[in-house]
């Protein structure tokens, strides 16, 4: 989930193909959430093969990945390690979340409620063999996949300090706090959306993040960003009640430190420090490889229809759109470099 941030921050409409060459280190994680939480029938019923295992994120990684390709985008999967002992608390209550999503969906499904769809996309989580059947998809696609030491957002921001990837692609704000110079959203999820609760199609395109600029017209540091986040909340803190990221703003504008505001509210947060340093100064790895290797037709088809009942016909026709993308892919980045 993450801090929410959204509202201090300028998003920039772009076209996908103004991202042609560049390369993004996408958050693996919460991309695959994305696609278990849309890819699913009208009921809300996720993807699912003939033993009962879920293939709405193999869906997403074929499909909609095989678009950012024809695209001319260079996607890299980085995926989450173990995560910091202050995320307990939040992993916990993800936890009751989604199984509490999950008995409304029952319910609603019973009922013929209209928003079954919106509790069942709640219930989303990974479980089993996801993130390595994943993995092994993206391998075949000849996909890069970068395993990180704790969060991906983390190790995909360093990628772009690095020079090694353009922007973080992530739902997600953290990056910013990490320190990525730009994020995209809504990379895989671009096209008509549903309003939760209504009968309403938005369009929805992906967008651009600017860390300095923002920082620049808020008049703060990315350490005073951090300690915004904090008073909303992030994964590791629950925040102050009462506090959005407006108020935040305004109050460590007035004192320059959260300390300050604390003190004027007279409560306190815990671990601030171990926090900020998760931010600042995060876990992350020198030891990637972001090389695009050739895809392997007859190991995606092997994979997906012998593995998981996947449509024949369907997959190999993804699977010549990708082989073509690819190669002109790779004539493209080989220019831009």
């Amino acid at each position: 989930m993450g801090a929410d941030l959204g509202d201090l921050f300028e998003r920039i409409e772009i076209e996908l193909p103004e991202l042609n060459g560049r390369i993004i280190a996408v958050d693996a994680y919460n991309t695959l959430y994305q696609f278990l939480s849309i890819i699913r029938q009208r009921d809300g019923t996720p993807l699912k093969d003939s033993r009962g295992e879920v293939t709405s994120h193999l869906s997403g990684i074929l499909y909609r990945t095989t678009n950012l390709i024809e695209t001319g985008i260079k996607p890299v999967f980085v995926f989450d390690g173990k995560p910091s002992v202050l995320k307990n608390l939040t992993i916990e209550e993800r936890k009751k979340n989604r199984i509490d999503a999950a008995q409304k969906w029952e319910m609603a499904i019973a009922e013929g409620a209209e928003d079954a769809f919106k509790h069942a996309q709640g219930s989303s989580h990974l479980k089993g063999n996801m993130v390595e059947d994943a993995m092994t998809l993206l391998g075949f696609m000849g996909i890069p996949v970068v395993q990180a030491p704790s969060e991906g957002e983390a190790q995909a921001t360093f990628m772009v300090k690095n020079g090694d990837a353009y922007a973080v692609g992530s739902q997600d704000y953290d990056a910013l706090l990490l320190g990525s110079p730009l994020v995209v959203r809504n990379l895989t999820v671009t096209g008509k959306r549903k309003l939760p609760g209504k009968s309403i199609y938005v369009d929805v395109k992906p967008e651009i993040i600017e860390l300095e600029g923002g920082l620049s017209r808020l008049g703060i540091s990315r350490e005073q960003l951090v300690d915004i986040a904090l008073l909303v909340g992030t994964d590791f803190n629950p925040g102050i009640k009462g506090i959005g990221p407006k108020k935040a703003l305004k109050l460590i504008k007035k004192h320059g430190m959260i300390e300050g505001v604390l003190g004027e509210l007279d409560t306190g947060i815990k671990h601030i420090q171990e926090i900020r340093e998760l931010f600042l100064n995060p876990d992350v790895t020198p030891d990637y490889d972001v090389k695009w290797k050739k895809p392997e037709p007859d190991k995606i088809v092997k994979f997906l229809c012998e593995g998981h009942d996947f449509s024949e016909a369907r997959v190999e026709k993804a699977v010549a759109r990708l082989v073509d993308a690819s190669d002109k892919g790779q004539q493209t980045l080989d220019k831009w470099f």
